[in-house]
């Protein structure tokens, strides 16, 4: 299907950007890779009246560790490829489950248009890299004509497809804490082929859990990290995974298996960080 008619800008600068978001407000949208927007309004579940090209503001592509000592965080660029992240030495030394996480995303032709900031905009409650952050507890950076806020991705998300992000405001950076090579981490995602969207996605980093696919948001299995913190045994932590969750049943899976492979992934996500 062709996307309805729309008007295309390409701006020099995130200071640009901004300036259209502000005109034109719930009538913009921004491409960064394409793969999430461009596909919804070929199905016309979106027909934005202008679309601002951000996919080469070389302002929103780094990576890097900002802050000192034990206050310090690696902040990536919205506009980062996910090839990057995933080949990124900074992420490999100090975020790995980011890297891990990111090489699950699609394909190499995806990877390498696709972008952090554009994945967690899209907010789809399936997708791979807001499982990671979740896990990491990092924090969005929205910036808009009046100023720039941090959001932590635990309050980011409200429903399907939908976040705390205004229309005049752009997702510039994310930053992650630290955690090093030396912590325990895994990701364990359930799929029926390579490439497809997550039946089911965990990932797991110094006893904290995010989830994907188990509602209508990314979320954390709160009462499984509560049981770790008490010093509870993997097994009965994990069979906690899906308890506060509400996923959805469709053609690739039912309600029931989807709690079921909560369960089975977090027990499986939580033995390998532990190195048991």
């Amino acid at each position: 299907m062709i996307p309805v008619g729309f008007e295309y800008v390409r701006p020099d600068s995130v200071d640009g950007a901004l300036a259209l978001l502000a005109e034109h407000g719930e009538d913009a949208t921004i491409l960064a890779g394409g793969h999430s927007i461009l596909p919804v309004m070929k199905l016309r579940l979106a027909a934005p009246e202008l679309v601002i090209d951000i996919g080469r503001l070389a302002e929103l592509n780094y990576v890097r560790v900002d802050g000192d000592g034990d206050d310090s965080w690696v902040a990536i660029g919205a506009g980062t490829r996910h090839r990057t992240v995933e080949s990124s030495d900074v992420v490999a030394a100090e975020v790995p489950l980011l890297a891990a996480v990111a090489r699950t995303v699609g394909d190499p032709q995806i990877r390498h248009r696709g972008t952090l900031g554009g994945s967690l905009a899209h907010a789809d409650p399936a997708s791979d890299l807001p499982a990671a952050v979740l896990a990491l507890g990092g924090t969005v950076v929205l910036r808009s004509p009046r100023g720039e806020r941090s959001v932590p991705i635990t309050g980011f998300y409200t429903g399907v497809f939908s976040s705390v992000k205004e229309p005049d405001e752009l997702i510039v950076e994310v930053r992650v804490p630290r955690t090093g090579a030396g912590s325990g981490w895994a990701y364990e995602k359930f799929t029926r082929r390579a490439n497809d969207w997550a039946i089911v996605a965990v990932a797991v980093v110094d006893g904290r859990v995010g989830m994907v696919n188990m509602g209508p948001t990314p979320l954390r299995a709160s009462a499984t990290e509560a049981a770790l913190a008490e010093g509870a045994s993997i097994a009965d932590a994990a069979a906690l995974a899906d308890q506060g969750t509400d996923p959805t049943g469709d053609l690739t899976a039912t309600k029931e298996y989807r709690r079921h492979l909560a369960r089975v992934l977090t027990k499986r996500a939580l033995t390998t960080a532990a190195g048991a």
